[in-house]
């Protein structure tokens, strides 16, 4: 039998003889007044004992009490210990991830709704400058540097941002920002002065060496020429040999100037003006059309007038690019279109042709560096492989994109698409 069905029995049982009773000697009434007054004095004396005893949290040994308020009390006595216990694992877990934390090369940074910090690593507090009473304090108080502040406040966080150490100047950090929970974020700082210095000594590195190729190859490039006119073809063996000499030094000459212009591309401040799109592109397609014989295979159509703030040249040299691209590896009898258009939210030029197309697998890899495209074809098709490497990087100086499709044997189709913002009269 439950502990409530006794209750009731006994209060039932109770009633009984007091209705007996009264009725026996003619206080009904009176006898079931003093009964509920004796019940409800009961019921406040066990409630204030049960109050005191849960406004102390419950921690010592709970009242001895019978029936159904002994219940009560083992009940909330157990939930109190398993609640307590829950707490301990939590409380353990949470040691346990920042002994971990602590351990990690990299800084880490809990941020509140507020850009609050909550709590920090021994990373953090070593490249940062933090100490323990910094907790709380909102960080754009503490790192004060505007790029890093401008990426905090934007929300996006996609991409990191590269800042100095604000202790340390010579320690340069990557900071991104991970949103979790209900408004929180984890800042997660990366120490990237070897890396920086390794990528500023391959610059330097390719920089001094094209530099210093192109004096011998000027000067290769000469004699040559000197040679090729003295030659009078009576040795094919000889004729032969100077034309394939002449190929590679120009080979070699486009190789220099395109890992110069690369350099360039890395190292130089942005120089912008109002470029006249249109107008560049005339200008380019008539250029091709001459040098290479294409004549009729380039389609020009210019959907909008827009101009766009930029760097004329880059663009020159990235437009230039993608078209002889087309033009080179598509066969001579098929078109090269190229549109300039408006979309919404960016402008776009996309340069299409009926050429051998490109692999899922390749289209990832052809930006990179010296990246070509293993394909079985007639006639060699020559080039540095540094092409897409550089309208990668005058894409990415003109807040622009590439965006890629192709399909094996039906063509390929290249979009560079300029924001709105970009665009001026």
């Amino acid at each position: 039998m439950g502990v409530w069905q006794k209750e009731i029995i006994s209060v039932i049982l109770l009633l009984l003889v007091v209705v007996i009773v009264g009725a026996m000697t003619g206080h009904l009434i009176l006898m079931i007044f003093l009964l509920m007054l004796g019940i409800i004095i009961r019921l406040t004396t066990q409630i204030n004992r049960f109050e005191k005893w849960i406004s102390t949290g419950g921690r010592s040994k709970y009242p001895k009490a019978k029936g159904i308020w002994e219940e009560i009390y083992y009940h909330v006595y157990r939930l109190k210990k398993q609640d307590k216990n829950r707490k301990k694992k939590l409380s353990k877990m949470i040691d346990q991830f920042r002994q971990s934390t602590e351990a990690l090369p990299d800084a880490a940074i809990v941020l509140g709704v507020n850009d609050e910090i909550d709590w920090a690593n021994k990373a953090a507090r070593e490249v940062f400058g933090l100490h323990k009473s910094d907790i709380g304090q909102r960080i754009p108080n503490l790192i004060r540097f505007p790029d890093f502040i401008r990426y905090l406040k934007s929300g996006n966080y996609k991409d990191s941002v590269i800042l100095p150490s604000p202790i340390n100047s010579r320690i340069t950090l990557e900071v991104r920002v991970i949103p979790y929970g209900a408004g929180l974020r984890l800042l997660l700082a990366q120490d990237i002065t070897q890396l920086k210095k390794m990528e500023r000594m391959r610059k330097d590195f390719v920089a001094n060496v094209s530099h210093e190729l192109r004096t011998p190859l000027t000067v290769l490039k000469g004699y040559l020429e000197t040679l090729q006119d003295m030659d009078d073809e009576q040795s094919p063996l000889l004729t032969n040999s100077f034309k394939q000499m002449q190929g590679q030094t120009e080979r070699m000459q486009h190789l220099v100037d395109d890992l110069l212009l690369l350099t360039r591309l890395e190292t130089q401040q942005k120089k912008t003006q109002c470029v006249d799109v249109p107008a560049l592109l005339n200008q380019i397609c008539s250029e091709i059309e001459a040098l290479e014989s294409a004549t009729k295979r380039i389609e020009l159509t210019l959907e909008t007038a827009a101009h766009i703030v930029g760097e004329e040249q880059e663009l020159r040299s990235a437009f230039t690019n993608l078209l002889g691209n087309a033009l080179k590896y598509s066969n001579p009898n098929t078109l090269v279109k190229l549109r300039w258009h408006q979309e919404q939210g960016s402008v776009v030029l996309t340069i299409e042709d009926e050429g051998e197309g490109i692999s899922k697998s390749d289209i990832p890899r052809i930006t990179e560096r010296f990246y070509r495209v293993e394909t079985k074809r007639i006639t060699k098709v020559t080039g540095t492989g540094l092409g897409l490497a550089i309208v990668k990087h005058v894409l990415m100086r003109h807040d622009a994109h590439l965006d890629i499709t192709s399909e094996l044997g039906k063509g390929s189709c290249f979009s560079c698409s300029f924001p709105d913002k970009r665009i001026c009269n």
